[in-house]
């Protein structure tokens, strides 16, 4: 289980949870509620890192929100430099998948000089329904209507938990190269909640996202994974992050859809413990140059 801390910033108190031993890393999604049951992504991350994974303002029992744009992603960032620095730490890295990785790519835009790496999983730098048409939210893509029930069902108050629940696995499957083999990755007691309000507020919001012309701002080593067959966020935005960010790095996976980190694990953390290493050697060089100065 994961340890609960509630952190007082001068932004609020926000709930985080900790686990792991390392250096330093926060993990979050933009509208997702955690608990001590954690979360299949940040768990990749705490056999190399120390995780922390924050229930962002008006999420679990974080601070609420009083005003509708400190639901904004730019908002959002400010939030968690608050909390980087209510923990004490001059830098850490960031780590997040679909939704959290936009905020990750903001995030290296405004805080480069904060964060220790940057790991963007299945992401965009832009808005990336209209413009594509491999991404199931495109009202011209096959599984778009079907998506957009399942949408409406999840969000449903009026349903009971259990037929909410099962729409979100079907919605799932629809982001899996294997759908069949759901319950093989999901085997986990681990459970998080969608945020409704939270997600209403980006569902607008991401309409005018596009923060391409300033990736080249982003001066933390960027690590960039996708699979081949991502439906949410199509591959070619993990491309195109790659080649306008300065000393991206990125890695595709061919069996996956959405969720590379569950469906090719062996192979995600093999690539994620490389560049952790990458980065520790580098840092080592860095001290033994500085030293010699």
């Amino acid at each position: 289980m994961w340890k609960q801390q509630m952190l007082v910033t001068k932004r609020g108190v926000f709930e985080v949870f900790i686990k792991g031993k390392g250096a330093p890393l926060c993990v979050t999604h933009h509208y997702s509620t955690f608990n001590k049951s954690g979360d299949y992504f940040a768990e990749v991350f705490t056999s190399s890192y120390k995780v922390f994974l924050i229930n962002l303002r008006g999420a679990g029992h974080s601070e609420r929100m009083m005003e509708p744009y400190q639901l904004s992603m730019v908002e959002t960032i400010y939030d968690l430099e608050a909390i980087r620095t209510a923990c004490g730490l001059s830098k850490w890295g960031f780590a997040g998948h679909s939704t959290g990785g936009m905020l990750g790519v903001l995030y290296g835009i405004h805080y480069s000089q904060c964060l220790s790496c940057l790991i963007l999983v299945g992401a965009a730098a832009r808005e990336y329904a209209s413009n594509s048409l491999d991404c199931i939210y495109h009202n011209q893509h096959p599984s778009y209507k079907k998506m957009q029930q399942l949408l409406n069902k999840i969000t449903d108050v009026t349903l009971t938990a259990e037929e909410r629940g099962l729409s979100k696995v079907e919605r799932t499957k629809l982001s899996l190269f294997y759908p069949s083999k759901y319950h093989e990755y999901f085997n986990r007691e681990i459970r998080k909640d969608l945020n409704r309000r939270r997600l209403a507020f980006f569902s607008r919001e991401v309409k005018i996202f596009d923060v391409t012309k300033q990736l080249y701002r982003i001066q933390t080593p960027t690590f960039i994974l996708c699979g081949r067959h991502d439906v949410q966020c199509p591959v070619n935005y993990s491309i195109e992050m790659a080649e306008l960010i300065p000393s991206a790095h990125l890695k595709l996976f061919e069996e996956s859809n959405h969720y590379p980190f569950l469906e090719e694990p062996t192979l995600f953390k093999q690539e994620v413990l490389k560049f952790n290493l990458q980065q520790k050697t580098l840092q080592l060089g860095s001290q033994v140059n500085e030293s010699r100065r």
